[in-house]
């Protein structure tokens, strides 16, 4: 029974990946191409080297600081896997003398987030307003110092997206009062396309910038020996959202299922990739293991 119940599913995702290619040449004409975007996550391993080191890499145009991840029960705290703190702040200005945006990813893979309300989605906001871009005043811990984040990632895997559309609101809301521009970005799994979720879907419209995961995600991963559900769903992903910079987000890991070898990127994935008018680049989870396999190295001049 439980077979039959998914038939209807698994035909729809194939229906959809057949046409990927005839949708793939009519946004040809205006592909982005290369973009020189590489976006990557840190804090998630002591052994990964500094944020600083991560910046001196010459790769990444983009560091997300993983995770601000207890939040919207009053508590709030940021888990950076054993990095000393301390430098943390001096360490997101010297990224960003070079250029390099720096962000704070909220959510991430542990339980003890939510947004169980509207009102703790707008006190969430307040606290990343004030503790970590461009608020502030007496009394409020700034755990970097008087390091300005260039914006909020929102990396949602626990609880769903609800209210967190009215946090990223709440934040374009500071901006608007004058205060520095701050950049949203949300790095989704790439299932969630394919799970008709019209509600959630709109909630999303809010980013300018999306990341999503293609991977750890049987459904939409690279798969070699088949790999019309991941072509699926990276043409659902780019033509759902054509206001945003979508993101292709690969592991850096051959033991995380979706890993993509460099040369398979380099000769042929790349092309169709890219061919979307709203590429945007791609992310790599994580930067230990990239430090360790080279993959951002090895994609770098072609992404």
């Amino acid at each position: 029974m439980m077979a039959l119940q998914r038939r209807p599913h698994l035909l729809l995702t194939l229906v959809c990946s057949s046409v990927v290619l005839l949708l793939l040449l009519l946004n040809g004409a205006a592909a982005a191409g290369e973009t020189g975007q590489l976006t990557v996550f840190w804090g998630r391993n002591k052994d990964e080297g500094s944020l600083q080191e991560t910046c001196d890499a010459g790769l990444y145009t983009t560091v997300a600081i993983s995770f601000f991840g207890v939040f919207g029960h009053g508590k709030y705290w940021t888990d950076l896997s054993g990095h000393p703190v301390a430098r943390v702040g001096a360490d997101i200005k010297h990224c960003q003398s070079k250029g390099i945006l720096v962000l704070i990813s909220i959510g991430g893979e542990g339980d003890q987030y939510s947004l169980p309300s509207a009102k703790s989605a707008l006190d969430v906001a307040d606290h990343l307003w004030n503790g970590y871009l461009g608020g502030g005043g007496r009394g409020v811990f700034r755990p970097f110092g008087d390091a300005v984040l260039d914006g909020v990632d929102f990396y949602v895997n626990h609880g769903g997206w609800e209210h967190y559309d009215e946090l990223a609101r709440r934040l374009q809301s500071f901006v608007r009062r004058g205060g520095k521009a701050v950049y949203l970005t949300a790095s989704p799994v790439c299932s969630l396309a394919l799970k008709d979720d019209e509600r959630t879907m709109r909630k999303l419209e809010v980013f300018e910038r999306l990341h999503v995961r293609f991977y750890n995600e049987s459904s939409c991963d690279y798969n070699y020996f088949e790999t019309r559900p991941f072509w699926g769903a990276w043409v659902t992903w780019s033509s759902r959202f054509p206001k945003a910079r979508v993101y292709v987000g690969w592991p850096a890991s051959e033991e995380t299922s979706g890993f993509v070898d460099p040369q398979t990127i380099r000769q042929s994935v790349r092309w169709s990739v890219q061919d979307v008018a709203n590429y945007g680049g791609v992310m790599i989870w994580e930067r230990y293991h990239d430090k360790m396999t080279g993959f951002g190295r090895a994609i770098k001049d072609i992404v």
